[in-house]
Parts: structure tokens; sequence; C-alpha cells
């Protein structure tokens, strides 16, 4: 059976994650889902040292009242989390996921993230956590990690999940794009679903002679593409393109042709990842 890790907050992004997971497990065959929550330690840890802070003149009175107040936090967070699960549990169910499991840790996201990765076979979060009603137009320090450390296919959750019946695959002929083009072509996940197998290049026939390769393994696996070539800025070609074809899922690679991978995560994808508003999911 398929397995799904989802990464939940308690964000605005939350009941997206949950949302796209289970469309996900449903053309996946019924993957199971397992919901992760992480507490990062500077919240679960408690009482804080405040004394090298607040001076020699602090009262011990005020110190314990400090550490009693960081020590009720930590215990407020950790009941939070627990009812988010209870509640992301619940919610995954009544979308029709039969298994579904969570896990409560605490440390950074990424190095647990990294720690279930070999239990499953698609990550799936939010472009932003928390703060994402502060940060317009930014992406999450926490994706951009993600993306640069796991090896999972990520599903990065738009704000609102709706119905998916077109996708599109960005592809420039990297080898992150391969990978994209390799799982569209080899999941059941996306049949049925309409296609776009798009690029830039500098003119109709440039960009047709790189398309064809991938064209070609996908009518392979039976599945058939629209060929689109675009051209100017790569960024804005595949966002104004997504926008009109009213595409639903982009399908694309983390790192462009040529890209430092292991320095950055590929500018066009960042780029893509804030500008466009539907869910992407992207292979390293």
């Amino acid at each position: 059976m398929a397995r799904i890790l989802a990464c939940t907050d308690g964000s605005v992004y939350a009941e997206s994650i949950l949302d796209h997971a289970a469309w996900a497990s449903a053309r996946m065959g019924g993957a199971s889902v397992r919901v992760l929550h992480v507490l990062d330690r500077a919240t679960a840890d408690a009482p804080v040292d405040r004394s090298g802070a607040l001076g020699v003149n602090a009262s011990e009175e005020l110190l314990r009242e400090l550490a009693e107040l960081d020590a009720a936090r930590g215990k407020v967070s950790l009941r939070r989390a627990r009812a988010l699960l209870t509640a992301a549990e619940a919610r995954l169910k009544a979308a029709g996921v039969a298994e579904v499991s969570t896990v409560q840790r605490h440390g950074a996201l990424v190095d647990t993230v990294v720690e279930f990765e070999n239990e499953a076979d698609l990550l799936v979060v939010g472009k932003r956590g928390e703060a994402a009603n502060f940060a317009v137009g930014h992406l999450g320090a926490n994706l951009e990690r993600v993306l640069r450390s796991s090896s999972l296919p990520v599903l990065v959750a738009s704000r609102a999940f709706k119905p998916i019946t077109r996708f599109a695959i960005a592809y420039d002929g990297g080898r992150s794009g391969q990978l994209a083009v390799a799982y569209a072509a080899g999941t059941a996940s996306l049949d049925g679903l309409e296609c776009h197998l798009v690029t830039v290049a500098a003119d109709e026939a440039a960009g047709r002679a790189l398309l064809a390769e991938p064209a070609k393994q996908l009518q392979a696996a039976g599945k058939t593409a629209t060929l689109v070539v675009l051209r100017g800025d790569a960024e804005t070609a595949i966002a104004e393109h997504v926008a009109s074809a009213g595409i639903d899922l982009l399908v694309m690679g983390a790192y462009g042709h040529g890209r430092l991978r292991n320095m950055i995560v590929g500018s066009t994808t960042t780029a893509l990842l804030r500008s466009c508003k539907i869910p992407v999911l992207v292979f390293r």
C-alpha cells in the first residue's frame, strides 16, 4: 500500500494540506496517511533560564513566575498539537481515508521529515506555516529546507483545495524535470487527467524538439499530452499559462537545468511556488 506523510502546524494551510492528502490517497488507490506535527525545541522545552537576560538584580519571584509561564506555554502548545492531530484524523477519515495515523514530535521539521520519509511515498506540505498571513508572497523557510532535503516527491498544497482535472508538467530537460515526467508516466494517480507538457524556448521548433522525448515517454505509458511551447521569461510565461489554461496542478522539478542543486532551490521553482495559486508537485 502506498503511504503519504502530511505535515501540519495548525496554520491557515492546515485544512488544505489534509484535503490534498485525502485527494492523493484516493488517487493512489487508498494510500494510508500519517499526519506529522512538530514542535520546535524552543516552544516545547520549558522552563527557560532567564537570569542572565534579566540581570543580577532580578528578583527570585519574577524568575519563578517567568519559569512557570514558560512551562505553562509548553503544556498548552502540546495540548494544542494533540487537538490538531485529533481533528486532522477526523477530517481525513470523513474524506474517505481508511488508514490514518498521527505523530507528534519535538525538534526541527526537516530532521523529523527525513526520519519518516523512508516510510512514505509522497510528502504533503503547505506553502507557509503559522505566520502565513504575515508573509504573503513569500515561501515558508521550512518549505525551502524540506525541498532541499527530502528525497520524496513533495506536494505543496495551495491555500484551499479544489478538484483537480488538468495538470501541467513544466519541463526544461534537467534531471529533476526528467523525474517529474517519469513520475507522471509511471503513476496511476494522474490517470484520466488532462495533461499539458510545457516548456519555454526561443522558438517553436526548439521547444518541440526538447519536448519530443518526454512526450514519447508519456505516450508509451498510454498518456496523451498537449505540447505547449512558451516564449519569454520562464517564471512569467509558465505562471500565465497555468492561469489562462485553467491548470489545477503544476508538476515540476525542484532545480532547473544546470543549477547548483545542493545549494539552493531553483529560482524558477521558487518563483512559481510563490506566484501560482494552485498546488505544485515538486521533484528533487
